[in-house]
């Protein structure tokens, strides 16, 4: 038999064998002994001190009714059994039905055990002892406490509940409730309703759940919220261990990474110390906050990869998406290494910026405070510009291209490598002494390379190095073979207006 188990068979079962049956031996000190023959009650007044079986009972008077096998106990009442001691300030036992009640300032201990309350109350027919009004278990050896408003014991099974203002303590753990189970043979407690759980590393709140004191583990679930020195975590359910601080959530999790301006939410999150990686996975986006914009990457899945330089790289796929004011992505996957600011973009990608539309194998992109400034395509790499409101489109194809971006605006592109370009320029025209702008036709250009200059979406000059095979043609008399670029395609319906957001999180 365990120690708590030892403890709460002799507190409760003590009484039972104390007066069940055979006869009181009183003890040198004693003073007086009264018998009351019509009832039949024996009372012992004085310094009471008897033993039974090798019990001892120490108080100030006790009653003794014989054929009814009830006892009661007043003033300093003291009950001894090997190391097992009780003290109250008065007791009843009633063998008829073979209960127990104690009252006022109940205290009782074991070489291990202490328990303090107003009142006790055992039942050996259901095998279940009652406090009603505030009590405190502790455990000396492994500094274990309990304390509640009512705690209800059985000790045949090892399962002890408490409610009303449960605290449970051990070590650093912290543990609030307002209903617990405590397993003792599991070691497990079992809250229902909302919960605070506090230790060394974490704050945590929930509406229940199971904790293994032992191992310093356990699930939380309804409204789990968790903060930690560097993290915030909300969810529905949420797995936790101490050792490596692994965390695993489920359910509507949110996640706010302080240290590194990031907000997490999807439907399943995982991380743990000692592995440099963190998972997210199900409708997964990633929110970078910074002063003058937020980057948004969302996916089904996304993998987060911690390094020793403080480096963080993000890998997201399928489907991804990528969001912030100044720019919108989609692509099959994406590698983000957030300290250098370079977002890659593999399978199809597209880009878009402002009235712009970018496109080939690969995407790179340097951001600078969530901020584009620089955009290399490779492999049938394509810039589309809509003008006038997309009637016509200045174009540009090679198999590289590198631009430039300032203010939301391609400056500069050098286009490498079979390059081609359509575009239509504009002069100032004075029409009755206004002028106005006008395009004056299409200019198609080949050549091995060229650097292309922009305002505005329009563009300013070209360079080159190797003349290049051009042709202009005026408004009216616009090839219509000549208007596009090879693979020429705009995809305005596939543009991310908006983060997906599918759910609400707290």
């Amino acid at each position: 038999m365990r120690p708590s188990q030892l403890f709460v068979f002799g507190f409760f079962f003590f009484p039972l064998y104390l007066f069940g049956q055979g006869q009181l031996v009183l003890l040198p000190g004693s003073e007086k002994i009264y018998y009351n023959k019509r009832t039949q009650t024996h009372r012992l007044v004085g310094t009471v001190n008897f033993t039974y079986q090798g019990n001892t009972m120490y108080c100030d008077s006790a009653h003794y009714r014989e054929y009814q096998k009830v006892v009661w106990a007043y003033g300093r009442v003291h009950i001894a059994k090997d190391d097992i001691h009780i003290y109250c300030d008065s007791l009843k036992y009633t063998g008829a039905t073979r209960t127990a009640q104690l009252w006022g300032n109940v205290r009782i201990r074991d070489n291990t055990y202490k328990f303090a309350s107003d009142s006790v109350e055992y039942n050996a027919n259901t095998g279940k002892a009652i406090y009603r009004r505030n009590g405190r278990i502790e455990n000396s050896v492994n500094n274990e406490i309990i304390t509640s408003r009512i705690g209800y014991f059985y000790p045949s099974t090892g399962s002890y509940f408490f409610s009303g203002n449960v605290v449970y303590q051990k070590n650093s753990l912290r543990m609030t409730t307002d209903t617990l189970q405590f397993a003792y043979e599991k070691q497990t407690t079992y809250f229902h309703g909302p919960t605070t759980i506090k230790n060394d590393s974490i704050e945590a709140y929930c509406g229940g759940g199971y904790y293994l004191v032992n191992k310093n583990e356990g699930q939380l679930r309804k409204n789990v919220r968790i903060y930690q020195t560097e993290r915030t975590i909300l969810c529905d359910t949420a797995y936790y261990k101490e050792r490596n601080q692994e965390f695993t959530a489920k359910g509507h999790v949110w996640i706010d990474e302080k240290n590194e301006h990031l907000q997490l939410t999807g439907d399943y999150f995982n991380t743990r110390n000692d592995k440099p990686q963190s998972l997210l996975k199900g409708n997964a986006m990633v929110i970078e906050s910074r002063q003058k914009d937020s980057l948004f990457i969302q996916a089904q899945s996304i993998r987060m990869l911690d390094h020793e330089d403080n480096q963080r790289t993000l890998f997201a796929s399928p489907k991804v998406r990528i969001f912030s004011n100044q720019l919108q992505a989609i692509a099959d996957s994406a590698m983000y290494q957030s300290k250098e600011g370079l977002v890659h973009l593999y399978k199809s990608p597209i880009l878009w910026s402002n009235n712009a539309e970018l496109k080939g194998d690969t995407v790179r992109m340097v951001l600078k405070d969530s901020l584009v400034e620089q955009v290399s395509v490779t492999g049938n790499a394509t810039t589309i510009i809509a003008v006038d409101t997309g009637k016509y489109y200045n174009q540009l194809s090679g198999k590289r291209i590198i631009s430039y971006v300032n203010n939301n605006e391609i400056t500069k592109a050098e286009v490498k490598g079979n390059a081609w370009t359509v575009y239509y320029p504009i002069e100032d025209v004075e029409e009755d002494t206004v002028v106005i702008r006008k395009r004056i036709g299409m200019n198609r250009l080949y050549a091995s390379d060229l650097v292309v200059f922009l305002k505005e979406g329009e563009v300013d000059r070209i360079t080159y190095l190797d003349k290049p095979d051009g042709i202009f043609y005026p408004m009216d008399k616009i090839d219509e073979k000549e208007k596009f670029i090879k693979n020429f395609s705009w995809n305005p319906g596939k543009r991310p207006r908006r983060p997906i957001v599918s759910r609400k999180y707290r």
